[in-house]
C-alpha cells in the first residue's frame, strides 16, 4: 500500500490512538465531559478516514485524481478543527472552531461522494 491510501490509514491510525488515549484518560479520571470530542475524533478521524483510505486502495485510479487529494486534505483539516473545537465548545468556550470543522468535514464528504461517483462513471 502506498500513496493516498497509505496516508489515510496512517493518519486514521494516529487519530484512533489519540482517541483511545483520551477515552482511557476519561475512564481513569471518571470525567467524561469531553466524550463528544472523543466520539467525533474516533468516528470522523479514525473510521471515516480509514474508510477513505480503503476505498483509495481498492480504486487506485480514484486516488490518483487531484480531487481525491483535495478531499483527504479537507478531511484532515476537518478532523483537526472539529475534535478540538467540540472539546472547547463543551468546556464553554466559543464554538467557532467546531462549526468551521463541521463545515470542512461536510465539504470533505461532498468531495468524497464526487470522487466515488466520478470514478464509477469513468470505469463504466
Amino acid at each position: 500500500m502506498r500513496g493516498l491510501a497509505f496516508i489515510c490509514l496512517v493518519t486514521a491510525s494516529l487519530y484512533a490512538l489519540v482517541g483511545m488515549a483520551g477515552g482511557i484518560f476519561m475512564g481513569i479520571t471518571h470525567d467524561h465531559t469531553l466524550s463528544p470530542a472523543h466520539a467525533h475524533l474516533n468516528l470522523v478521524g479514525w473510521a471515516s478516514i480509514a474508510l477513505f483510505g480503503l476505498y483509495y486502495h481498492v480504486v487506485p485510479a480514484a486516488a490518483a485524481s487531484r480531487l481525491a487529494k483535495l478531499q483527504v486534505a479537507a478531511a484532515t483539516l476537518g478532523v483537526l478543527c472539529l475534535a478540538p473545537g467540540i472539546g472547547l465548545s463543551v468546556l464553554g468556550m466559543n464554538p467557532a472552531l467546531a462549526i468551521v470543522g463541521s463545515l470542512i468535514t461536510f465539504v470533505s464528504m461532498l468531495l468524497f461522494v464526487t470522487v466515488v461517483v466520478s470514478s464509477r462513471a469513468s470505469n463504466a
